[in-house]
């Protein structure tokens, strides 16, 4: 099924899309010096699989897939993620990025590792390159806040989402990112030691290679492109583009279960909850992973 709506080059198994614009530009050299996240030698599609399958957000959302289904990862870097949603699978995965290094070690990967139903696009997201109503599912987390225009990337993305279709984006939150702002601004007095004794991440990923601890600190504390959102405002987004709300975490209302079922219609909150839990989120575990909270959104059939 042909998916892309613009002319594209095949160049090294990857479809490739000319990328103008300066900011996503700046984007794709800043993850070119350092991909996030990035292979280990010892990883292979066992590996992989075990290490999505470890991720409560990743599992639950391949689980609620299935089979024979289209899906989307968008900013997937090196495609660690995309990969997972692949393996032991008949769904056809999709892994769009702007940085086309981090794509060709995706692809050599999957290549690798014989991960035949998956194709990498480097190609900018406001380019609109896909063809309307493809995709069963979209992934888009940690990504949108690092475009020029988040709510444009937003509604482009939509269109690409089939009726009844499923879509997680993932987006900095502006008071529970409170903490990485403040170890930002030390970075910028003390340098990298201070961060590696404040930073829970870093503390957390010693045993991991210096590139990915390296890695982690860039796409922190360095990133050339950020901005930070609101739960209100990801509903006024779902509201004007036809999108019922399905679920969040953290929750936006004070239904706080740790086994909540994340494609189950859950209650959205008041602007008193919503807030209440933003505020929380500087001194929980979203706050020590950079503030960074999720939201599911269905298509409605309209």
């Amino acid at each position: 099924m042909p998916i892309f709506k613009k002319k594209y080059i095949l160049e090294k198994d990857i479809v490739k899309f000319e990328i103008k614009d300066l900011v996503a530009n700046k984007v794709d050299n800043f993850y070119t010096e350092a991909p996030f996240p990035n292979y280990q030698i010892e990883d292979n599609k066992y590996i992989i699989n075990k290490k999505g399958d470890n991720n409560f957000l990743a599992r639950n959302f391949k689980k609620f897939i299935g089979f024979n289904k289209t899906v989307l990862e968008v900013g997937c870097g090196t495609g660690q993620l995309a990969n997972y949603f692949a393996i032991g699978t008949n769904n056809k995965v999709v892994g769009l990025d702007s940085t086309n290094y981090s794509l060709q070690l995706a692809s050599r990967f999957s290549k690798k590792e014989d991960i035949k139903n998956i194709t990498f696009v480097n190609a900018d997201i406001l380019d609109d390159v896909l063809k309307d109503d493809v995709f069963d599912f979209i992934w888009c987390n940690g990504v949108l806040h690092h475009t020029k225009n988040p709510y444009a990337a937003f509604e482009i993305l939509l269109k690409s989402l089939k009726k009844n279709g499923y879509l997680l984006v993932g987006l900095y939150n502006k008071y529970g990112r409170l903490r990485t702002l403040i170890r930002r601004f030390l970075y910028k007095i003390f340098g990298e030691k201070v961060i590696y004794l404040l930073d829970p991440v870093i503390r957390n990923i010693k045993k991991k290679s210096k590139e990915q601890t390296r890695s982690w600190i860039r796409d922190q504390y360095i990133h050339p492109v950020e901005s930070m959102h609101t739960f209100d405002e990801v509903l006024n987004w779902f509201n004007k583009n036809e999108i019922e709300y399905i679920n969040a975490l953290p929750s936006f209302d004070f239904e706080t279960s740790f086994e909540i079922d994340l494609f189950k219609k859950a209650n959205k909150g008041n602007i008193f909850t919503r807030f209440f839990n933003q505020i929380l989120m500087i001194f929980n575990s979203y706050g020590n992973d950079g503030g960074l909270f999720i939201v599911i959104g269905k298509k409605k059939d309209v």
